[in-house]
């Protein structure tokens, strides 16, 4: 007896050679996932500094050549390899400032140099053996000067910053706006407060100055310019 079998159409053979082409591809490459770390970075916290803050941390500012301390400054004052002396303090009105171990010191009037070599013989004198001190500048206080007489805007005035210490007489006139019509810039006094000297009152021709005779004349903080009236 004959057993006729009868072939699969040429569909019926296309379509599962497509199936198992399909199947091969789908377990080669699996679902299309998002990368493992994106998720994992995206649900991190902001990251933060480990180093804990320094209240006596602060940015040292560049003084002016000579800058002496006064009251109010206030300075930095370090000791290579001594961490708990490190300190950040504000010179009081006598001039005077507090450090550890050592107690009050009197630094108003020096300039920095100076304060580092009063500060390190402190230091070495009972307690350091070869002290390393860096003593830096802060912040400068607030340095004013006044001006008064004939100026177009008489009153008090800050220096500028970038001379704390001082400026030309014609430079402080020329901050409160200049001489009025009626002004002898030949009759200027400025007049100006010394712990030590007292009240002393200057007289200058700023007519002179201002064609380069007889030298500048330099105004410091807490001065009094006075500038008088011309006579006709």
């Amino acid at each position: 007896m004959v057993h006729l079998v009868r072939r699969p159409s040429a569909s019926i053979i296309a379509l599962v050679l497509t199936l198992s082409a399909m199947t091969l591809a789908f377990g080669q490459t699996g679902p299309s996932n998002p990368p493992a770390n994106t998720t994992a970075e995206s649900s991190k916290p902001p990251a933060t500094s480990s180093t804990p803050s320094n209240p006596n941390s602060a940015a040292a500012v560049s003084a002016p050549s000579g800058y002496q301390l006064s009251a109010n400054d206030s300075i930095a004052v370090e000791v290579f390899g001594e961490g708990d002396l490190k300190t950040a303090a504000r010179l009081n009105a006598e001039g005077n400032v507090s450090l550890p171990l050592i107690g009050s010191v009197y630094l108003g009037g020096l300039n920095l140099t100076q304060a580092t070599a009063r500060v390190t013989e402190l230091y070495a004198r009972d307690y350091l053996v070869h002290p390393k001190v860096n003593v830096t500048l802060l912040s400068y206080a607030k340095h004013r000067f006044t001006v008064l007489g004939q100026v177009s805007h008489p009153g008090n005035f800050d220096m500028p910053e970038t001379s704390p210490g001082g400026i030309d007489l014609l430079e402080a006139i020329a901050i409160a706006g200049g001489y009025t019509r009626i002004a002898a810039p030949e009759r200027v006094s400025v007049r100006r407060k010394d712990s030590v000297r007292g009240e002393q009152v200057f007289r200058v021709d700023a007519k002179r100055v201002a064609r380069g005779e007889g030298g500048g004349f330099k105004v410091e903080p807490g001065d009094t310019i006075t500038v008088g009236e011309s006579i006709f």
